[in-house]
């Protein structure tokens, strides 16, 4: 009986989860944020990718396949620290993607309204919180049905709504520096060094650090690949490969044809769609662009859906959390975190009513998942290290080259630069008006405090009867 369910078990291929992680990386509502910086986007980007996307893959890739039992980042900080602090470090991870569902999905608002030819109506609270809320729900339905809809929903998000569209004004930007236009970034920057002694004007380092995190959110999924200590590695990199080609090019070209002071954070990358179509006579594309870019918001939102709730579910089965929570569909699917999730995101999402604009709720809500997202990365380097360390036999069949010595390197430059951007992230940009500067500190400090401080009082209120019965048996 075990033989011929294994034999007709759905595996994930390479490619799809790959596509995945491309989907949980990579957005291109990132790419206004990048733009605004001009030319010194350039050191943005490499120091994401250098020091950020490239050690957490290295990382993750390790202890996805030395430790590839479902939970992904829980399993791992909890095999280096203890329950408590593998309980944390997954919660903050849920925690912040759920503060982040209401501001990718006012990303998709913005596209969408593209397709109603209504100048302004992506700035209009009630239309944005309709489509945040339509959009979730619908996608939490989908991942109901298990991996298989998930997966594929996610694959044809990230293909046809994501990497379609940014090869589109990839191509777009190419053409318009070929044909002798001028390139706005030149106008007003020089430099691909920002002031580093000016927090205030590096403190988009801290969202756009955050736009490359997630490599290693698919590695939950690990387990559903058929070979996951080989093409776990595979899927990784492959990823990464993609993730920063399109990033670069795709800020290049919306800051080569808008100033930086007209780029908006939340339909930027609809007003450099704009403007190189009609440059090039062919402005009819713009509603279809808007549903494809709509599209991949969509899917990107499924593999996220299906990725953190996944790893708390594995810690509600270790007894973590009430048996409520450890409940499960006919297709393995955590329905009542996913419920939990979703009234959260719904509470979350009339914000918008209270904030005075769209992007002024939009940024803060950005800093703040930013911020926590960075102390839980904090926590996975911590934690391959102190795993090399404590156990060492452990077969891991891709391992940080190097030795001990590699791992500390790479772990390290990981973790200061997720430290760099932590402190970074508290100061109010420059770039951007986001009200009274007390405000926004004090709002970040209290929501660190709150959400990172939450699942140590869980842990510290856990009771013996949380534990499945099947665990207590045993």
């Amino acid at each position: 009986m075990s033989e011929k369910t294994s034999s007709s078990r759905h595996y994930v291929t390479v490619f799809v989860l790959a596509m995945m992680n491309v989907a949980c990386v990579m957005s291109l509502r990132g790419l206004p944020m990048m733009a605004t910086e001009g030319l010194s986007m350039i050191f943005f980007l490499l120091f994401a990718s250098l020091f950020f996307l490239v050690p957490v893959s290295l990382v993750s890739a390790e202890l996805a396949t030395g430790w590839p039992q479902n939970g992904g980042v829980y399993r791992w900080v909890k095999e280096a620290f203890g329950s408590r602090w593998g309980f944390t470090a997954i919660w903050i991870q849920w925690i912040q993607n759920t503060i982040w569902y209401p501001t990718v999905l006012a990303f998709a608002a913005g596209a969408i309204s593209y397709l109603f030819n209504s100048p302004g109506l992506d700035q209009n609270k009630i239309f944005n919180i309709v489509v945040i809320l339509v959009v979730y729900w619908g996608a939490t339905f989908m991942s109901f049905r298990g991996m298989k809809t998930a997966g594929w929903l996610s694959t044809a998000g990230v293909v046809g709504g994501t990497l379609l569209p940014a090869a589109i004004i990839i191509v777009l930007g190419i053409l318009w520096v070929i044909t002798g236009n001028p390139l706005e970034f030149m106008k007003t920057s020089h430099s691909i060094f920002p002031d580093l002694g000016n927090f205030s004007k590096i403190a988009f380092l801290a969202g756009i650090v955050l736009l490359f995190a997630g490599m290693e959110v698919g590695a939950v999924h690990v387990t559903e690949l058929k070979n996951p200590k080989k093409d776990y590695p595979k899927a990784v990199f492959l990823a990464m490969f993609i993730i920063i080609i399109v990033f670069t090019l795709g800020s290049l070209a919306i800051s080569a044809v808008i100033p930086a002071a007209n780029i908006s954070l939340t339909v930027g990358v609809m007003q450099a769609f704009s403007n190189l179509l009609d440059k090039f006579h062919i402005k009819w594309m713009m509603p279809i662009i808007g549903f494809l870019v709509a599209f991949g918001t969509i899917g990107g939102v499924t593999a996220w859906i299906a990725g953190p709730s996944k790893g708390l579910l594995a810690t509600a089965k270790d007894g973590e959390l009430p048996p409520f929570l450890q409940h499960t569909n006919k297709n393995g699917v955590q329905t009542h975190i996913l419920f939990v999730q979703g009234a959260v995101v719904t509470s979350i999402s009339l914000v918008y009513l209270l904030m005075p604009t769209v992007s002024s709720a939009f940024f803060l809500l950005t800093a703040l998942t930013a911020i926590l997202y960075l102390f839980m990365y904090g926590l996975l380097y911590a934690a391959a290290i102190r795993l090399r360390y404590s156990q060492p036999n452990v077969h891991r069949t891709y391992k940080v080259p190097g030795g001990n010595t590699g791992m500390c390197l790479i772990a390290g430059i990981g973790f200061l630069a997720v430290l760099f951007a932590f402190i970074v992230g508290f100061f109010p940009p420059a770039q951007l008006a986001v009200g009274s500067p007390t405000f926004y500190v004090v709002f970040l400090v209290v929501g660190l405090i709150v959400f990172a401080g939450a699942p140590l009082i869980i842990n510290k209120l856990k009771k013996p009867e949380w534990m499945p019965k099947e665990t207590n048996e045993q």
